[in-house]
């Protein structure tokens, strides 16, 4: 969220500040609130979304404070009262966090966050909250179904020009936690410790005399087992001074713009006959899921997927919200129609059929018995501002967590669930709470 050390206090929106001000002189602030993250709606078609950034997100609360530099632009731009520069400049959440653990699905109305304190020091948090599940959580969807595509082919992560500085890491990273296997992005492998790979561009090429020059000079450096590109002039002649310059051995070629389908039949054929039995085939252009499952019975061992990743595959927001559910005890809710939602506080359950496979999220009040069979979908995170447990910000180990749990989470979606085709949300929700 911000360099290390950096308060993320600012990086929020005025009317969050106003309000803590207004509630001060109202006597709302320091009312016990629960506030929730859901979606209304998936994006158009899809069936599930995928929780990401919470780590990101408890690691940023650590830095969320007001200090000199905050207050001083505060007093100067006379954003708030002195009494609420006052109470900001002591602002440290001392309130509790729970929600879905990263890499789970969620449809719409899934209480993946569920954030517990006063109202002043709950409702700051809104803007960033959503600032980070809504960027991560809308990579995560997009990583998973062109993970669903590609099946066990190699999936690598090359968004780094097609975005924000920032961003970019945090996409790495939430696209390694459903199943892209690297990232040529160096500081998502610094901060995250995600994999990260790379070689050679068409720059390097067009930099030497000619392309056998610059293949020595690749093979020099890196050896046979690194990725030649070999579409920068003739896709044939590319390849053939590619194996002329590594060897039979060499580890995988690049193809990245033309008809890529009929490129890899017909590159597969001259390695073959070139000897380049083991050489893989990585695909590259502007790909997202469903180019990907188009490009099936094509004879490629991997994708590069950069632009329509980071860009969330035509859905660059989750549409997460952050609303106000419960109030000094009160389950509370908007009354409009079209932004309404289900009043109080939650415990979610995901119900599994004799399969294993998920068949209904059931969400009942905090005092409700847990339904037979389900399996509880919240992990506490935050207790009294502290963290439960250190890794869950721990920014290598949450990932690999994540991971690990995206992975297993997987197994519990019926087939259909992965279809890319458009569909209905893969799971009802089912609920206690609608006419609180």
């Amino acid at each position: 969220m911000t360099a290390a050390g950096a308060s993320a206090a600012l990086m929020t929106d005025q009317y969050e500040l106003t309000m803590i001000d207004a509630a001060l002189r109202s006597g709302t602030a320091d009312l016990p609130a629960t506030f929730e993250v859901f979606c209304r709606r998936l994006p158009p078609g899809r069936r599930y979304g995928v929780v990401a950034g919470t780590a990101r997100l408890l690691a940023a609360l650590e830095d969320f404070r007001f200090g000199p530099a905050e207050s001083d632009f505060l007093r100067r731009e006379r954003i708030v009262s002195d009494a609420a520069l006052g109470r900001l400049a002591e602002f440290s959440f001392s309130g509790d966090i729970a929600g879905y653990r990263e890499g789970e699905f969620y449809v719409p109305g899934s209480p993946i966050l569920t954030v517990s304190g006063t109202f002043a020091e709950t409702v700051v948090l809104e803007t960033l909250v959503l600032s980070i599940l809504n960027h991560d959580s809308a990579i995560a969807a997009a990583a998973a179904r062109m993970r669903a595509a590609a099946g066990a082919r190699t999936l690598l992560e090359g968004g780094s020009r097609r975005t924000h500085e920032e961003a970019a890491p945090a996409a790495a990273r939430a696209a390694y936690v459903c199943g892209f296997d690297a990232t040529s992005n160096l500081e998502a492998g610094r901060r995250f410790g995600v994999p990260t790979g790379g070689t050679i561009g068409h720059a390097f090429i067009l930099a030497h005399a000619d392309e056998r020059a610059a293949m020595a000079a690749q093979f020099d450096l890196l050896g046979a087992g690194s990725t030649y590109l070999v579409d920068t002039y003739d896709v044939a002649e590319g390849v053939r001074r590619a194996v002329a310059a590594a060897g039979p051995d060499m580890g995988a070629l690049r193809i990245d713009s033309g008809d890529l389908g009929a490129s890899a039949v017909a590159v597969r054929r001259q390695l073959d006959e070139l000897g380049a039995h083991r050489t893989r085939i990585i695909l590259s252009g502007d790909l997202d899921e469903h180019d990907i499952a188009a490009l099936a019975p094509a004879p490629a061992d991997g994708y590069l997927v950069g632009t329509e990743l980071v860009a969330g595959a035509g859905a660059p927001t989750a549409g997460l919200v952050y609303k106000l559910v419960e109030i000094d005890g009160r389950p509370v809710r908007k009354r409009s129609l079209a932004k309404s939602w289900r009043p109080g506080r939650k415990r979610a359950f995901r119900l599994l059929d004799d399969d294993g496979l998920a068949a209904a999220e059931v969400l009942l009040p905090p005092g409700a018995a847990a339904p037979a069979g389900g399996v509880g979908l919240q992990t506490e995170f935050v207790r009294g501002g502290a963290l439960t447990s250190a890794e869950f910000a721990a920014a290598v180990p949450a990932v690999r967590r994540a991971r690990a749990y995206h992975r297993e989470a997987a197994t519990r979606l019926r087939p259909a669930a992965l279809d890319l085709a458009p569909g209905e949300p893969w799971l009802p929700v089912e609920s206690a709470l609608e006419d609180a």
